[in-house]
């Protein structure tokens, strides 16, 4: 009798929960979401106060990922590769005398960045492309999806890899006009404007397939009917009706996309079509320091636990979003 009671109290607390309360409370049961959402979130404010507070606050020294403790002439070579432990520097410093934990700290900024920008853009534009294409008539909702399966038939990567090269190019020549001032901005932001520019060209296909699925399954429920009754247009079903019942799975989606996006950077930047240096990438460090394993073993491992651990915690972080979001788990 205790138990029956028990459960019909905790039914009717459901049935008094909104479903978007219900789904916060479904993804804190999830234990590696909840690890993974607290890594994601220490991570962004280690990326915001890098390079002020954070590694004076906490290992005492100032953070100095770009500039060499001494002048490059005057470090000898055993200066140059100091093993962790010594003062001032926890983890050693690189072949040019520069901080390794700095770096790492400070190469989370351009994962993040790229994790933010490259998932916004995919997400804006695939979502708007898939709900027009779901509600546009038969013909075009067909030309649309031929469009999109003729940009799938483009090797990403290697695509990816072409526009990077071709940046780089046109930003050591030299350029004016339009050109000039994307040059410009990409300079100021440490190679990562057009880094942003090759991930966001294709990355949307995959959204733009999933809201369409999900626009044609909507717009035949019972409440579109019934709105169109009351003579509501197709904007205002798409912004009140639509819209809100298929964000969800969308971003749900793309923040499982998301360790994608941080690898292919840390990719481009170890073949060297990344981020400018001295700008610190983990790619980066990892291409820098990566022959040198058998002598300086933890100058590539730190960076590489680093990234692993940034796309695990977005993984763990995904899958709990996508069981928390599922409505056969409602209630439980």
């Amino acid at each position: 009798m205790r138990a029956l009671r028990r459960r019909t109290a905790e039914t009717r607390r459901a049935e008094g929960r909104s479903p978007l309360q219900d789904a916060f409370r479904r993804l804190l049961k999830h234990r590696a979401a909840t690890i993974g959402g607290v890594f994601i979130l220490i991570l962004i404010v280690v990326a915001m106060f890098v390079d002020t507070t954070i590694p004076a606050a906490i290992f005492g020294w100032e953070a100095k990922p770009l500039i060499a403790p001494k002048h490059f002439a005057e470090v000898s070579f055993f200066e140059r590769d100091l093993p962790p432990g010594t003062p001032g520097y926890l983890l050693g410093t690189d072949y040019l005398g520069r901080d390794i934990l700095s770096r790492t700290l400070y190469g989370s900024r351009v994962s993040l960045s790229v994790a933010v920008v490259a998932a916004t853009v995919s997400l804006v534009i695939g979502l708007t492309y898939g709900v027009i294409s779901g509600f546009a008539p038969p013909r075009v909702d067909n030309a649309m999806m031929r469009f999109v399966d003729f940009l799938y038939g483009f090797p990403l990567l290697i695509f990816v890899i072409l526009l990077q090269a071709y940046f780089k190019a046109v930003s050591r020549k030299g350029a004016t006009g339009l050109v000039g001032v994307m040059v410009n901005i990409d300079k100021a932001l440490g190679g990562m404007f057009f880094l942003f520019v090759a991930l966001g060209v294709l990355n949307w296909i995959g959204m733009a397939r999933l809201a369409r699925g999900q626009t044609l399954s909507v717009k035949q429920k019972e409440y579109i009917e019934s709105a169109r009754a009351l003579g509501a247009g197709n904007l205002r079903i798409v912004f009140r009706h639509v819209l809100p019942n298929i964000i969800g799975p969308c971003i749900v989606s793309e923040t499982l996309t998301i360790p994608a996006y941080i690898l292919t950077e840390a990719f481009l930047s170890f073949i060297g079509l990344g981020v400018t240096p001295p700008t610190p990438s983990w790619g980066l460090m990892i291409s820098e320091t990566y022959q040198g394993i058998r002598t300086f073993p933890w100058e590539p491992l730190i960076p590489g636990a680093a990234l692993a651990a940034t796309t695990l915690a977005f993984n763990f972080l995904g899958d709990g979003l996508r069981d928390a979001f599922d409505p056969r788990l409602r209630g439980t």
